[in-house]
C-alpha cells in the first residue's frame, strides 16, 4: 500500500513538474522544474527496484546534464531570446495532437490493453542483484561499445570546449 501511495505521489510530481517545464517563460525556472522531474522519475525507478537506473538518472542527468543546461542558459543572451518569435500561435496543432493522444489512450483503456500487444507480465520477481547483473552485462558482453561511447563523449566534450573558446575570442 505504501508503494502505491509513493508511486502516485511521484507520478503526480513528475507530471506537474513536466507541465511546468514547458509552460514557464523563464529558462532558468524551466531548468529547475526539469531537475524536479528527473528526480521524481529517479524515484519511480527506485520503486521498480532498478537501483542502477536510479543512480544513473540522478548522477548523469540531474548531476551532469542539468548543470550543462544551466550553464548554457546562463551563457545565452536572455534579452535576445525573449525578443525572438515564439511558437505560441500553434495552439490548434497542440490541441489536435492532445485530443488524438487522449483518444488513443482512451481506446487502450477501454479495451483493457488488448490492442496494445503488451507482453505478459513475468511471473518471477525482479532479481535481487539487478545492479550487479547490469554491470556484468555492460563490462563483459558490451565492453567495447561502452568504451567506444565513452571515447566519443570525451571527443565531443573536448570539441565543444574548443569551439566555445574560439567563439569567445
Amino acid at each position: 500500500m505504501i508503494e502505491l501511495v509513493t508511486f502516485i505521489v511521484l507520478s503526480t510530481v513528475t507530471l506537474v513538474s513536466a507541465i511546468l517545464v514547458i509552460t514557464r517563460r523563464n529558462a532558468v525556472h524551466s531548468a529547475i522544474w526539469l531537475i524536479v522531474t528527473l528526480f521524481s522519475v529517479g524515484g519511480i525507478f527506485l520503486l521498480q527496484h532498478a537501483e542502477f537506473l536510479f543512480a544513473v538518472q540522478i548522477i548523469l542527468y540531474v548531476g551532469g546534464i542539468m548543470v550543462l543546461f544551466l550553464f548554457v542558459v546562463m551563457l545565452v543572451d536572455i534579452d535576445v531570446a525573449l525578443k525572438q518569435a515564439r511558437f505560441a500561435r500553434q495552439w490548434a496543432v497542440a490541441l489536435a495532437t492532445s485530443v488524438l493522444l487522449l483518444v488513443i489512450v482512451g481506446y487502450a483503456l477501454h479495451n483493457h490493453g488488448q490492442g496494445l500487444n503488451l507482453p505478459a507480465r513475468p511471473m518471477t520477481s525482479a532479481p535481487l542483484q539487478n545492479t550487479q547483473a547490469v554491470g556484468m552485462a555492460l563490462y563483459q558482453n558490451y565492453m567495447l561499445p561502452v568504451e567506444i561511447a565513452s571515447v566519443l563523449l570525451l571527443v565531443a566534450m573536448v570539441g565543444a570546449v574548443i569551439m566555445a573558446k574560439r567563439k569567445l575570442q
